[in-house]
């Protein structure tokens, strides 16, 4: 069945904001897609990866939740070839800092991060964290061109392509009609926005719901 999509951006930490975007999706009619990068800069990466986690759960074969570059740098800090300094610096440390006490969460979610996806795709749209560029390359997790940190124009694929990891800068989606893309990391962690866009199974733009981010989420009470 061709199910509508329901699709989310970068969370980073905004776990209650995240908690009401989530409850516009409908899972019975939408396939629920979200852009990656659930961890870093917000104050809540474990909660939102395990809310994420539980959503999967609930709605076997309905949710798709990608891989994005903050997910691939934590699991390079606890992987055999950790410590991966520069991710402390954008975001790492607070994160380390949440699963602190937390040893048992930690080793299930990294588990869960490293089975992410780096797309999504049927025949008419195609859903990674920064989106497909003019490279040889672009699954290749470390090249700055591909999925996982491309920024700049990307190349239109003849499908409509739906992307994060770039804020817009009206926390607002954007659209870039030569490319055919759709940008909707609407700066959660920024203050401005978390953003669920609804399309049909071909890729026409149904509705858009826009989620001011809670304080709590970025702000310490």
């Amino acid at each position: 069945m061709n199910h509508n999509l329901f699709l989310i951006g970068d969370v980073h930490g905004c776990y209650y904001t995240f908690r009401e975007l989530l409850g516009y999706w409908q899972p019975q009619e939408e396939l629920l897609v979200q852009t990656g990068d659930l961890v870093d800069r917000g104050r809540f990466g474990p909660e939102c990866v395990q809310l994420a986690l539980e959503v999967e759960r609930q709605y076997p074969g309905r949710t798709v939740f990608l891989m994005g570059n903050h997910e691939h740098e934590m699991l390079k800090h606890f992987g055999p070839n950790g410590p991966n300094t520069p991710w402390l610096g954008w975001g790492g440390r607070a994160t380390m800092q949440q699963y602190q006490g937390r040893p048992e969460m930690l080793g299930q979610h990294l588990a869960w991060l490293s089975q992410r996806p780096f797309t999504w795709e049927n025949d008419h749209v195609l859903v990674s964290h920064a989106g497909f560029a003019e490279t040889p390359t672009p699954l290749d997790a470390e090249n700055m061109d591909g999925v996982l940190w491309r920024r700049g124009p990307l190349r239109n694929v003849g499908r409509r392509q739906v992307v994060g990891h770039t804020p817009t800068d009206t926390g607002a989606p954007t659209f870039d009609a030569a490319a055919n893309a759709l940008y909707i990391d609407t700066g959660a962690y920024y203050g401005r926005n978390l953003s669920g866009l609804r399309l049909s199974f071909t890729g026409e733009l149904l509705g858009e719901v826009s989620i001011p981010t809670f304080p709590q989420d970025i702000v310490l009470a």
